[in-house]
């Protein structure tokens, strides 16, 4: 069993082990659902919701789990978490689920929710786990919030729908920026937040799997 204490659980994935800063997992859902702050909020609840109690359920049932059949049962019970969470904004917030379109199902294969079923809550106690699976929800929902703040911010000059820089449209200054509202530059604005992190953290950088070899023979005359 892992020596991890409940903090350092919470904490690490949040600011050492991020999983998209660092772990680069979960970007099909940060690139398409972050076009405003609203929704990459809701996004980041369902994520902490579906990973917190599915990694609670996992660690409950651990020593229950045939080996051979383990994926099946972790992805079962994320898929139920899933069908809560997809029940609950059609329910709720009908406008919202049509914003989030099929990004909620696709939480069940979200490298992030499986990976620390599997990786975390398989090896550890059911409150450890539960808090993982909060941590990792939180280092997740930290980037999408950031990528949704600027984006929206910045493409629509607003915040969660107020206005912050008024528009030309609107007899103001400021003419919004397009771009910042398609899919494509969510990869930008995360790939520059990657780099900004790896330089200010040169710890958090890998070392090079391979390395190239120079070559010092000399060369043949010809």
């Amino acid at each position: 069993m892992s020596t991890v204490t409940p903090k350092g659980v919470v904490l690490t994935p949040i600011f050492k082990n991020n999983p998209i800063a660092l772990q680069i997992l979960g970007i099909c859902s940060a690139l398409a659902v972050t076009t405003s702050m609203s929704v990459s909020l809701v996004m980041t609840m369902a994520v902490i919701f579906v990973t917190a109690f599915s990694n609670l359920f996992v660690s409950l049932i651990r020593h229950h789990i045939p080996s051979a059949i383990r994926i099946i049962v972790q992805m079962t019970i994320i898929a139920s978490l899933v069908i809560v969470v997809d029940q609950v904004l059609k329910a709720f917030a009908y406008e919202m689920s049509k914003q989030l379109s099929v990004f909620v199902g696709l939480i069940i294969t979200n490298c992030i929710v499986m990976g620390r079923a599997e990786g975390f809550a398989m090896q550890n106690t059911p409150g450890l786990s539960f808090l993982d699976g909060i941590g990792n929800g939180l280092g997740y929902g930290m980037v999408l919030m950031f990528v949704g703040f600027v984006r929206e911010l910045f493409g629509s000059g607003s915040v969660f729908g107020f206005t912050i820089l008024q528009t030309v449209q609107d007899g103001g200054w400021y003419v919004p920026n397009g771009l910042l509202l398609l899919p494509p530059s969510a990869f930008f604005i995360i790939g520059l937040l990657i780099w900004v992190i790896r330089e200010t953290h040169p710890e958090q950088v890998e070392e090079n799997e391979f390395k190239m070899k120079h070559n010092t023979e000399p060369k043949e005359a010809v």
